[in-house]
């Protein structure tokens, strides 16, 4: 299964490897598929002139969907926002997509949802993705659980299709440790996601696979805590996953 969906695993040893950890209640049951869950906003994408319109996506976050790099360097074109445009469009050439990136660089879960409505859900998107477990460490998880809900609901409330992404890297943390914030955080948006069915890129999970499979996080980072070209990319490759093509 891919590494997009809410991880199966029942051992506290996958805890480490996945990121996410197994739930029960009403969420296990339903968790959105990549196969299934955009593939209305998919067959809009591949509608050619004059019966296709632009559809809207939109990156909603803090500084890594924002395109920082070694900061202040900000490197839009390496960053996963603008990697998953390029993916989309070869994907489905005939399709007028616009990705749109809201994000700010610093900003935590309760700002962005403060924000939400004016600068998200103004834009009439298809689709969100949210990004903001990094900085939602300064918060804590109640506060920033309460923010999500607080996001995932307002664009339900619209039909707007969400993806939730757990956190990239970060050197500071201890990966292996399930008590770390970054694994806690991550965690929490895996339930958030198999809560309200929506989908979920585990970008946490890729990064840890990365180094399971011999490589090392410095590899995928600009600096401790924003990922270089080559993390982005890993997410990106997820998040296009997630818009199945039909042809």
């Amino acid at each position: 299964m891919e590494r997009t969906v809410l991880c199966l695993a029942a051992l506290v040893a996958a805890f480490t490897l996945s990121g996410c950890a197994t739930h029960g209640g009403r969420g296990a049951a339903a968790e959105a598929t990549p196969s299934i869950y955009l593939a209305g906003v998919s067959r809009e994408l591949e509608q050619c002139w004059p019966t296709n319109h632009t559809v809207n996506i939109v990156c909603h976050g803090h500084s890594v969907p924002a395109g920082y790099a070694r900061t202040p360097a900000v490197r839009t074109f390496d960053a996963y926002p603008y990697l998953l445009h390029r993916g989309l469009n070869e994907r489905f050439p005939h399709a007028v997509a616009n990705v749109i990136v809201t994000a700010i660089g610093g900003e935590n879960s309760e700002q962005g949802a403060a924000r939400f409505a004016r600068d998200v859900l103004a834009l009439r998107p298809e689709v969100v993705t949210i990004d903001y477990a990094l900085n939602d460490r300064r918060i804590g998880l109640a506060r920033a659980e309460k923010a999500w809900r607080a996001m995932i609901e307002a664009a339900l409330k619209r039909n707007v299709k969400i993806i939730l992404l757990t956190p990239t890297g970060d050197l500071s943390a201890k990966l292996d440790d399930p008590h770390d914030p970054l694994n806690r955080h991550a965690e929490q948006i895996c339930r958030l996601a198999a809560e309200y069915h929506v989908g979920l890129v585990d970008s946490l999970a890729l990064f840890k696979n990365y180094v399971q499979s011999g490589g090392q996080l410095s590899d995928l980072m600009s600096q401790v805590n924003h990922p270089n070209r080559k993390g982005h990319e890993l997410v990106a490759a997820e998040i296009v996953k997630w818009f199945p093509a039909s042809k």
